[in-house]
């Protein structure tokens, strides 16, 4: 018999068919690679809790899960009831927290704000979120901002919530009119200060406006005071009736052009600049209009005819109580607006009434108190919106943040 040749090792049965199984293993990784996306969220960060955003700060895009607070107004403020915007969040590691110094301030942009701001969603208080932005400074304080979305914790993210989450169900307690809200940013130069200085950053910016003529003031009263519910006539203030747009002149039941800051206070006139300034401008029943005159603001007197809850006697005018804070706010306004810089009288806000031809208007105690009485209404927010968008250019700060009344006159 011929001798037999023996096989090599290398190319034993056995180990052939192992190296083919490990060959076809390899193959089937690599397909299941391809064919199976990995899931990035597996190596994504993880969510930050809110202590941790606060340490980091980083000015990078981070995720963060808290409790929702409040609504922060001031570096050191945050409240919890009377909302004034839906332009901001606090957020902490427990439902409970009080100290702003354990909280981070969330920025609310635009998109955000009908569905996340707590003026609209009060319910949210308290509500779990996961929000996503940079971390940076906001209102001088720890802070997410250029926020990207919000979601319930725990879901997705979304730029609105889930409609089946158990957790979060925004709801909205605005009326219509309602505002777009003041534009990113455009109070930027005044989050963090207080009294004189917030009052000089406030000043720098509302001066920026668009100035109309006393007679351009008729056409933008009829759009800024626009009846919601009947588009061709406007609400007259002080007495709250609706009346047709075209109804304006001297007769006894017409409307006229009201200067709240009475403008004998500074002797500024009609013309153009604070004597046509539409945030102290109202259309108002002619009768209504000569019985205030130029009378300052307080309580008592006798009643004023056709307008329900006015009084008024010697030297002061009580307006009724559905638009007292209104008054304040635009005295407010005027007295930062108008500082004496750009040819205008330095006008401000004191303790006393008959203050004549001097450019003064009082009674300080009672408007801050009438601010606190009567907050900003869905009215006077849309009022503010259609000045800045469609006339002025420029916002009443103290409808937008009404907080910051006490803090520059308190």
């Amino acid at each position: 018999m011929p001798p037999t040749v023996p096989v090599p090792a290398a190319h034993s049965p056995e180990r052939s068919t192992r190296r083919w199984v490990i060959a076809a293993l390899g193959v089937l990784a690599l397909v299941t690679a391809i064919l199976v996306p990995i899931d990035p969220r597996a190596n994504a960060a993880a969510t930050l809790t809110v202590a941790e955003a606060i340490a980091a700060q980083d000015g990078a895009t981070h995720s963060v899960t808290g409790y929702v607070v409040g609504q922060p107004t001031a570096t050191s403020t945050v409240v919890r009831t009377n909302f004034p915007n839906d332009y901001a969040l606090a957020l902490a590691d427990t439902a409970g927290e009080t100290s702003t110094a354990r909280m981070i301030y969330v920025q609310l942009p635009s998109g955000l704000r009908t569905t996340w701001g707590l003026a609209s969603n009060p319910s949210l208080l308290g509500s779990r979120v996961t929000v996503t932005g940079t971390l940076t400074a906001y209102f001088s304080h720890p802070g997410v901002k250029s926020t990207s979305t919000i979601s319930p914790a725990g879901s997705e993210p979304s730029t609105s919530p889930s409609t089946t989450s158990p957790t979060i169900t925004p709801t909205s307690n605005s009326t219509t009119p309602s505002p777009t809200g003041e534009p990113d940013d455009y109070y930027a130069a005044a989050y963090g200060k207080s009294g004189a200085d917030l009052k000089s950053a406030l000043h720098q910016i509302i001066k920026v406006q668009t100035r109309l003529s006393y007679s351009q003031v008729w056409e933008a009263l009829q759009a800024t005071d626009e009846d919601p519910v009947n588009p061709s006539n406007v609400i007259l203030f002080y007495s709250g009736r609706s009346q047709a747009k075209a109804a304006h002149g001297g007769g006894v039941d017409d409307w006229n052009r009201e200067h709240v800051w009475a403008k004998s206070h500074g002797d500024f006139g009609t013309a153009t600049g604070p004597g046509t300034d539409l945030h102290h401008l109202r259309p108002t029943d002619v009768s209504v209009n000569s019985t205030r005159g130029n009378l300052d603001f307080d309580e008592g007197g006798q009643s004023v005819y056709q307008c329900d809850g006015c009084r008024y006697d010697g030297d002061s005018f009580e307006p009724p109580d559905g638009v007292k804070g209104d008054v304040a706010r635009m005295i407010l306004y005027m007295a930062v607006r108008y500082e004496g810089d750009d040819g205008f009288p330095d006008l401000e806000v004191n303790n006393q009434v008959n203050n004549g031809s001097q450019p003064y208007i009082g009674k300080l105690s009672m408007l801050l108190a009438w601010n606190e009485q009567d907050p900003p209404s869905a009215f006077e927010k849309h009022r503010n919106e259609v000045i800045y968008t469609s006339y002025q250019h420029n916002r009443n700060p103290f409808i937008d943040h009404p907080e910051w009344v006490a803090s520059i006159f308190g």
